[in-house]
């Protein structure tokens, strides 16, 4: 698992195994993510999101705390997953980068609490699935416009976006700052370290055990 220049986002590129029957991967491994994180996940919910080509969905993102950690994966066709950093006081903070996830590399992103998140979809029929560290809150949830000019996301060229209505009404990144809306990186910063704190008491992740073809 390699974390990405932004703190708090990953990205696991899993070994695929193939012969005449298919291929077979692990996309999900909880010793891993601990290692690097410093605590588990805690998974409270899974979905799957099915676009056609061009369909944007985001940048997506959860009030701190209790926020929403994903990990995220694509088992049919390709999207360009991206990660912003909405944390306000961050270092990093409106930056974002993008990962290409597919149905072939099989690779897989993890974002912390606190960042948001987005993808368009490349192909038809395009099949995200992701796990969540809490379940959907309305009241909790919000959005900043993909297209919003301040956070120059390089969305694939001859794309026509397609949103939501929620998203395409999403406020920009200063308007959602204005309204304080954005969660802040102290207080995300201390979310991790309480996180981290409540994983001390355990006796370390499980040894790695080497994939195996199925």
């Amino acid at each position: 698992m390699r974390e990405m220049g932004i703190e708090g986002a990953w990205v696991m590129e899993p070994q695929v195994f193939q012969d005449n029957r298919g291929s077979f991967h692990e996309w999900f491994r909880a010793p891993e993510l601990q290692a690097a994180a410093g605590y588990g996940f805690g998974l409270a919910q899974a979905n799957c999101s099915v676009s056609a080509r061009g369909t944007l969905r985001g940048v997506h993102f959860a009030d701190v705390p209790p926020g929403q950690a994903k990990y995220v994966t694509c088992v049919r066709g390709a999207v360009l997953d991206v990660i912003v950093d909405l944390r306000t006081g961050s270092p990093t903070y409106r930056t974002w980068e993008a990962v290409r996830l597919d149905d072939r590399d099989h690779r897989a992103v993890h974002l912390a609490e606190g960042l948001g998140h987005a993808f368009m979809a490349l192909t038809d029929d395009a099949t995200v699935v992701y796990l969540c560290s809490r379940g959907y809150a309305p009241a909790h949830e919000h959005g900043v416009h993909p297209l919003d000019p301040d956070l120059a996301i390089d969305w694939p060229a001859g794309l026509t976006p397609v949103l939501s209505e929620k998203d395409a009404t999403a406020p920009t990144l200063a308007e959602a700052e204005r309204a304080g809306l954005l969660p802040s990186y102290q207080t995300c910063a201390r979310w991790y370290a309480g996180l981290r704190a409540d994983a001390t008491g355990e006796t370390g992740a499980p040894p790695r055990i080497p994939a195996t073809r199925r």
